[in-house]
């Protein structure tokens, strides 16, 4: 008999201990489905969101792109900084663009400036330009095959005419 009303004890002090948790489940219960819901629904979204990029990185061949890309080359104390270049680059686009009025003299000395922060940035990423080979037509076309393949590497430039966004693809 004891080890029966010591078993009947036990029972009921875990029906006591567990009665308010049923009672939370019974009355939570459409919250904690919604939680579990929800979280399933983020997992799966979050997975989708990996695989379209992994497909995307596969599609466009981004290692590829940045395969010859030498670090070593981003801790050098005399370089600049790439985020500079950027900007300087779209400083004088800028002003490149909206040069209409000024002297020959000027509209050249801004082209030389632009050319040469487009030989840096392409130093920088490693694109190979060959702007000061080529004069004329030719080194316009070269300036824009230029800025395309620093627009494919992520440098957003401005457009030729004003209030276009460039694109390349």
């Amino acid at each position: 008999m004891g080890v029966e009303r010591a078993l009947m004890l036990a029972v009921a002090f875990l029906a006591v201990a567990i009665l308010p948790a049923a009672f939370a489940l019974l009355f939570c219960y459409d919250e904690i489905v919604d939680r579990v819901v929800c979280g399933w629904s983020e997992w799966r979204d979050r997975r989708r969101e990996e695989r379209t990029i992994a497909r995307l990185d596969r599609a466009v061949e981004a290692d590829a792109l940045t395969r010859d890309i030498d670090l070593s080359e981003f801790d050098r104390a005399d370089r600049r900084p790439l985020e500079q270049l950027a900007a300087d680059l779209r400083r004088l686009g800028g002003q490149r663009v909206g040069a209409s009025g000024r002297s020959m003299v000027w509209h050249s000395a801004l082209l030389q400036a632009y050319d040469d922060r487009l030989r840096l940035a392409c130093r920088a990423l490693g694109i190979t330009e060959h702007l000061a080979e080529v004069e004329g037509v030719d080194q316009q076309i070269e300036r824009i095959r230029v800025e395309g393949m620093l627009h494919a590497a992520g440098l957003a430039l401005p457009a030729g005419r004003a209030g276009l966004r460039q694109r390349h693809r």
